[in-house]
């Protein structure tokens, strides 16, 4: 019967990091947004996020991003510094074509530094693309 469930794996849809400055804390951090590079709007964005070591895990955050407009990016969160070792794994589900879709993303350990940097699709700026 589980079988019989189709979930396909969505294409056009991006989880990347850009290092913003923030006013508060009168630093630059490493932001999450979630990119909608698809010709339409998809609805009911749900992202799961979570990291982990060896010995470490963080806790499992999730996220209602609503509806998100075609080639759009909204935040998701802010990421510490402490967890730029670890590996960090997104998961977003959405609907779009009377169907729900799902795809995993990850940022493989020290993965986000200035130096990996590239210029990122649907936004005017460069940042780091999960896997």
């Amino acid at each position: 019967m589980r079988k019989d469930i189709e979930i396909p794996q969505a294409e056009n849809i991006h989880i990347v990091a850009i290092k913003e400055w923030d006013q508060e804390i009168e630093a630059a951090l490493w932001t999450i947004y979630f990119v909608n590079n698809r010709e339409e709007e998809i609805d009911t964005v749900l992202v799961m996020s979570r990291g982990n070591t060896n010995d470490k895990k963080t806790t499992t955050l999730r996220r209602n991003l609503g509806n998100v407009s075609s080639k759009d990016a909204v935040k998701v969160e802010f990421m510490a510094d402490d967890v730029l070792g670890f590996t960090n794994e997104y998961l977003v589900t959405f609907f779009a074509e009377n169907k729900l879709f799902e795809r995993k993303f990850t940022f493989a350990p020290y993965s986000i530094s200035d130096e990996k940097t590239v210029k990122l699709p649907a936004i005017d700026t460069e940042g780091i693309l999960a896997k």
